[in-house]
């Protein structure tokens, strides 16, 4: 699984001019891809990992906390796009992403992975064309694979 993930100051998703999943305040937000040979431990992985990341200032503005520090809200967009491959050219290869069935349930499992830690999870719609606004903190944004 690959995951950008964003210090943000308020995300939402909109699905046909409908918000879908949105945050306000401080929280993350974070696009996931899953890979085609991604499994539940792969989620589980990732979900404490994102949980737990120390991405957020602490009282002498050094990022020493935590979304679980802070229970901070999570946004969480699925993103296929994630696995393109363009090494051998310019129009992307997907062969590096699971499959729209598989790729759904380990989305499922993050966000249920998530939740079980106390997190609050917002999500988007697997599949839709979304539309997503933030307010990026910082800027802050990390790239995270397990």
């Amino acid at each position: 699984m690959r995951a950008v993930v964003q210090r943000v100051r308020g995300a939402e998703v909109r699905v046909d001019d409908a918000i879908v999943g949105a945050i306000d305040g401080v929280g993350l937000c974070v696009l996931v891809g899953v890979g085609r040979d991604d499994t539940k431990v792969e989620a589980a992985a990732i979900a404490d990992k994102l949980w737990r990341v120390r991405i957020f200032d602490d009282e002498d503005g050094r990022m020493n906390l935590a979304a679980a520090d802070l229970d901070a809200p999570v946004l969480l967009i699925s993103q296929f796009t994630l696995y393109g491959d363009t090494s051998r050219g310019r129009r992307p290869s997907w062969a590096a992403a699971a499959a729209a069935d598989h790729a759904a349930a380990l989305i499922d499992e993050l966000t249920s992975e998530l939740r079980a830690l106390g997190a609050e999870v917002a999500t988007g719609r697997f599949g839709a064309d979304m539309q997503v606004a933030l307010t990026n903190d910082g800027p802050v944004t990390l790239l995270l694979d397990v």
